[in-house]
């Protein structure tokens, strides 16, 4: 039996279930997605509010060659439906004590700010992000580019060779010992142990190893895609339907069948689908617990730390701030504290880092004339039955305050629009396990073997792609573990 004559579903719409069934429709497949939600994307969707667009979810845009690679993949050519370009400030950083940095993607300009502003070395920059690049082609390209539970990996003499390159201190030492080690002022530190909540870790207990990632950011850069983040979402969608996969929304599924260790197919809408082979790209909690009934499966990750997950305030502002740019963070004065708040008392700090993201910077359209779309994002512990209500209405205030301060303005007079996104609504909405963005945390040495796999060996037929497995949450990890399923399947269904 050839590809072409077997059948795949993917259970859920989001950028990497997207992407998996746009590779499997290319080697052959039927594909078949079932999305309980109205619309396509998961947490990359987006919505209008009185002229202001939103991108929903995540709003970060980098290695835009994994998107590259997948239009190369299906013979299309991706300007037809997708257009991005570089930004030359990946991010404007203020301070409590009113310095502010510029983090320019060209490295000499950031150079510049960290000794002009904060008194660093030159070296001191360029040898970390030096590093960080290194420690991505030795480790980091073959970590996240192959599945770390296939033995071909590991004996792939590449990997050996990289295994050998791991500094016992990227391991065994937590990325603000080692930041500490490299910088010498607060802020240059601060700066870069927000790496770690890339995949919604502590950057006082995750290992150095996370200093690969302002790679990503620093030095391969920063970019925007015309139309917001949403087009990536609807570049994928429509890339998909060209190449033949069949979308089914208001489609739930409610179980995954299998029979003698093999996959038969799933239960939607109190009817069986059959197929060959079932993809999940849902949260792989979820998935074990709700569609499989695997009770040991659950106990295990359940036993494994929540990454953070967030609260997050979409404003229209009737004004246009100047000294703000694309994307923007306001730093705590109290950052261990406010990680201590998040990670162990599971509550939210008095004193939050605030992240402002502004498309309206980039490209007309996105707000009002004169005006401003203002995607407010404070890192939250991950939901476990906490007030939300009440404690949301604390954060505005701390937030509003925080804004006036070092923006020397009054914020609140000038919010025009505003919705609000919770650890609570992230859970209903995306299915997500305690609301944690990015599955399991990063908050230990071993975490990222610990991540559950893109495949189960128990059932033939049955895989899983997305943020809560191998490599990780965040749109270029997302991507990658589509690639890494769909080549799996390939292998498996090759004869």
């Amino acid at each position: 039996m050839n590809q072409s004559s077997k059948k795949a579903i993917v259970i859920g719409s989001g950028i990497a279930g997207m992407a998996a069934a746009i590779r499997l429709a290319v080697q052959g497949f039927e594909v078949k997605v079932f999305e309980s939600n109205e619309s396509p994307g998961g947490k990359l969707t987006s919505f209008e509010s009185n002229g202001f667009l939103f991108d929903a979810g995540p709003s970060l845009f980098t290695q835009p060659e994994n998107i590259e690679d997948l239009f190369t993949y299906a013979k299309e050519p991706i300007e037809s439906y997708f257009q991005y370009s570089q930004v030359e400030v990946s991010c404007k950083y203020f301070f409590e004590n009113k310095k502010t940095i510029t983090a320019y993607s060209d490295k000499e300009k950031l150079t510049k700010e960290f000794v002009d502003k904060l008194g660093e070395e030159p070296s001191a920059v360029i040898n970390y992000l030096n590093n960080a690049e290194k420690l991505y082609q030795n480790i980091g390209s073959i970590f996240l580019n192959h599945s770390l539970h296939k033995s071909a990996t590991w004996l792939h003499p590449r990997v050996i060779k990289a295994l050998s390159s791991i500094k016992f201190g990227y391991l065994f030492s937590n990325l603000n010992k080692y930041n500490q080690n490299n910088f010498s002022s607060k802020e240059a530190i601060q700066i870069f142990n927000r790496f770690a909540t890339y995949n919604g870790s502590n950057p006082y207990k995750a290992p150095a190893m996370l200093s690969v990632i302002p790679h990503l950011e620093q030095n391969q850069g920063t970019y925007y895609p015309k139309g917001g983040m949403i087009s990536i979402t609807n570049s994928l969608y429509k890339l998909a339907v060209k190449k033949g996969v069949q979308f089914y929304f208001n489609h739930a599924v409610e179980k995954i069948i299998h029979h003698n260790k093999k996959v038969s197919g799933i239960v939607v809408n109190n009817d069986i689908v059959s197929a060959d082979l079932v993809i999940s790209n849902g949260d792989v909690y979820y998935t074990y617990k709700n569609l499989l009934d695997l009770p040991n499966k659950v106990k295990k990750i359940e036993k494994q730390e929540r990454s953070s997950s967030a609260v997050i305030f979409y404003w229209g502002i009737k004004k246009e701030f100047s000294e703000l740019g694309l994307h923007n963070i306001l730093f705590s004065d109290h950052y261990q504290d406010e990680f201590n708040r998040i990670f162990t008392k599971k509550e939210l700090s008095n004193d939050p880092t605030i992240y402002i993201n502004i498309t309206s910077k980039m490209e007309e359209g996105q707000a009002p004339t004169g005006k401003e779309n203002w995607f407010v994002m404070i890192n939250a512990p991950n939901n476990i039955g906490q007030n939300w209500s009440d404690l949301i209405i604390d954060l505005r205030k701390f937030v509003i305050q925080k804004i006036n301060r070092i923006l020397d303005t009054d914020i609140e007079k000038y919010i025009e629009v505003e919705s609000i996104m919770d650890p609570v609504i992230i859970e209903q909405k995306t299915g997500t396990y305690k609301g944690a963005l990015y599955g399991t945390s990063s908050n230990n040495s071993f975490a990222a073997f610990l991540r559950p796999a893109n495949f189960l060996k128990k059932i033939q037929g049955l895989y899983f792609c997305g943020g809560t497995v191998h490599p990780g949450g965040g749109i270029p990890l997302c991507l990658k573990s589509a690639s890494i399923t769909s080549e799996i399947i390939k292998k498996d269904y090759a004869h």
